[in-house]
Formats: structure tokens, C-alpha cells, sequence
């Protein structure tokens, strides 16, 4: 790809209608802005890391992709209007944080359906595909484009003092994020939301009894264990689909090799990528939590499914009975294509549970 050429297609396919409307766009085909909300160490982050550093490797150089982490160009709650107005062209999206903006992708939001991280990243990327309304709700309401589907693994109960049963939750506080509190709540402890760089702090306080929501790798990057080491696995499934989005005017506008380009990486992620690269990463947070004094439970088989019977169907339910009609479609035909691509591809998926991990080591 000769750089000349690249530059010139790139900047007549950038100009003209969108230049108005999205100023960074005329350079976006060679200077692209990533902005996420989370430190480059952080769960997802490392799968977006080796996007980008592909895309720009593959591209020779070309495609320059500035990265701005830890919310250092917009805040939390920012990056969504950041990607559709063009003030970022890439971002890493947490739906949690855009409940009222994306009601409809909240219908990808559950716990206690299946079990594989990287199977829900297939599962996701299928309904996008073929379920108009939740594409129209990003690429339309929203101007942008999913690049691809994304996960924070597996989100494991923290609690400061250890429990033999889940009935212990009963009134204990514990802090929730998004539809993590519906779980808390069916287990009968007390949701607290709160932000997370105020959850290590509220731990040390006895504020907090424990966590729930944040993932395996950000816990123990957070050293959240220092305060709460007894980590259970409640059988809940994966934790939080997310996506990473592209400005939909830069992506249509992209020259075709780049796209291609990127398209090619994208599928690499879903055929295998993700799942090697949480893997190692998770089997290097195990190790640093154990030699930390880290305790990795399970509860048994029957509390795990006297848990699931407490939170679903009720959970799936809530969204299409008072959410869904929100929106203005039909939650029960969006969930029939969720449990549709669930039976596709949950049996396939391989992403080990840290506690799996940890037992196997």
C-alpha cells in the first residue's frame, strides 16, 4: 500500500458531504482517535490493544490510531456522543453506562443463560447481524458502526469475609453495575452503585460488604482482594457484552483496502483471537491473585441453580415487558433470536473461569 495512494484516497473519500459535520473525518483515514474509559491493562482492553496495533501494522504504517485511555479525552458516560458527533472516531462502548441511549442493546444484558465468554461474543455479533432494530439502534440513532462485539469475562462475587451459602448475601452491601443488580438483589443483598475508582476506598471503609459487576482481571488490577480476598463463582455466566464502535461516516468512508483490512482483524477476534487473548490473560491474573492470598471458590452446582431459578426468566422478562416496548419493538421476538444464537453457539465456546483456571493449576 503506497503511502501517496493511500493518502489521496483516503482524504477524497473522507471530504466532501461529511466534512462539515465531523471535522476530524478528511484525516481519519490515516489519523484515528481511540478513546476509552478504562486503563489500557483493563479487561477488554487488551483484545483492543491487538486491534489496533494490527490495523495499523497490516496497513504499513499508514493508519496512525492515537490512544487515549483512562478517560483522558472524554469522561464515563462521554464516549457514545463522542463516537456519533466525530470527536472520537473509535471508542469502547459499556452499554450499563447508556441505559436511557440503548435500550434496545440492554436486551444483550443478562446473567444466568449461558456460559462462555466467547460465545457471547458470537451470540451478540449474531443478533446485530440479523435483528434490524438493534443495527438501526447504533448505525442510525447513534451514526456508528460495531466493529466488534467484546466482553469484560467473567465477574466473580467479591466478598471482605467468606460465605458458605449464597442465603449469607441476605442484607449484606454490595456494590452493582447495571443489570448486576438485579442479581444482588434475587440473592437478597443490597445493591449499592457506585463508581468504580470509589469501591476500593468504600471497601476499606466497611462501606461496602462486597462487589459484584466489576471482572475478574479489573479486580485484581484494582487490588480490590487487599480488602475483599473471597472470590466465588456464582455460575452467572459471562460478564457485560460491550462493544467497540467506529463513527459510521469514517467507516463508510475508510479507503476499501483499510476496511478491509479491518473487517479481516474482526474476524480473527471471533474466530479464536479473543479467547487466546483473554486466556493468557486470565491464566497471569489467576497466578498474581493467588500469590496474593486470593481464595477462588465455586459454590455447588445446587446453589448455582437455585440462583439462576431466582433470576431468570424474571431478569429477561423485566426488559421485555417494561423496556422493549420503550424502544418500540417486540422484546420477546429479539430474545427468541437471543436463545436462538445461545443454542448456536454456547456448546463451542472455550474460555476458561478463573476458578476453572485456578483449579487446574
Amino acid at each position: 500500500m503506497k503511502r501517496r495512494h493511500f493518502l489521496k484516497t483516503g482524504a477524497a473519500a473522507a471530504g466532501g458531504a461529511f466534512a462539515l459535520s465531523a471535522p476530524s473525518i478528511v484525516m481519519a483515514a490515516t489519523s484515528l482517535k481511540f478513546d476509552s474509559y478504562v486503563s489500557d491493562s483493563a479487561g477488554p482492553s487488551w483484545t483492543d490493544r491487538w486491534y489496533l496495533d494490527e490495523l495499523e501494522k497490516r496497513t504499513n504504517g499508514e493508519v496512525e490510531v492515537r490512544r487515549y485511555w483512562s478517560g483522558s479525552l472524554n469522561k464515563v458516560g462521554e464516549h457514545l456522543a463522542a463516537a456519533r458527533d466525530g470527536t472520537s472516531e473509535i471508542t469502547l462502548i459499556a452499554p450499563g453506562y447508556y441505559q436511557a441511549e440503548l435500550p434496545i442493546t440492554r436486551g444483550l444484558e443478562w446473567y444466568y443463560r449461558m456460559n462462555r465468554a466467547d460465545s457471547l461474543q458470537r451470540v451478540c455479533r449474531e443478533v446485530y447481524q440479523n435483528y434490524a432494530p438493534l443495527r438501526a439502534e447504533w448505525e442510525e440513532r447513534h451514526r456508528s458502526k460495531v466493529l466488534y462485539w467484546t466482553n469484560w469475562n467473567y465477574a466473580p462475587l467479591i466478598l471482605r469475609e467468606p460465605i458458605s451459602s449464597l442465603e449469607e448475601l441476605k442484607g449484606k452491601r454490595i456494590r452493582g453495575y447495571g443489570v448486576a443488580t438485579d442479581v444482588i438483589e434475587a440473592l437478597g443483598g443490597t445493591a449499592i452503585p457506585m463508581a468504580a475508582p470509589e469501591v476500593y476506598p468504600a471497601l476499606e471503609r466497611g462501606i461496602l460488604d462486597g462487589v459484584y459487576g466489576f471482572d475478574f482481571v479489573t479486580a485484581v488490577a484494582y487490588k480490590l482482594h487487599e480488602i475483599a480476598p473471597n472470590f466465588y463463582d456464582i455460575g452467572d455466566g459471562p460478564h457485560a457484552p460491550s462493544a467497540v464502535i467506529m463513527n459510521k461516516a469514517v467507516y463508510d468512508n475508510l479507503p476499501d483496502d483499510v476496511r478491509k483490512v479491518s473487517d479481516e482483524i474482526v474476524d480473527e477476534i471471533y474466530g479464536g483471537k479473543f479467547s487466546e487473548i483473554y486466556g493468557d490473560v486470565l491464566s497471569r491474573y489467576v497466578d498474581t491473585a493467588k500469590a496474593e492470598g486470593v481464595s477462588i471458590n465455586t459454590v455447588s452446582d445446587s446453589e448455582k441453580e437455585r440462583a439462576r431459578g431466582l433470576v431468570q426468566p424474571a431478569q429477561v422478562n423485566k426488559w421485555i415487558e417494561e423496556v422493549a416496548p420503550q424502544a418500540g419493538i417486540d422484546g420477546a421476538e429479539m430474545q427468541a433470536m437471543v436463545s436462538d444464537a445461545i443454542e448456536k453457539f454456547d456448546a463451542e465456546g472455550t474460555l476458561p473461569r478463573p476458578y476453572e483456571i485456578a483449579n487446574a493449576s
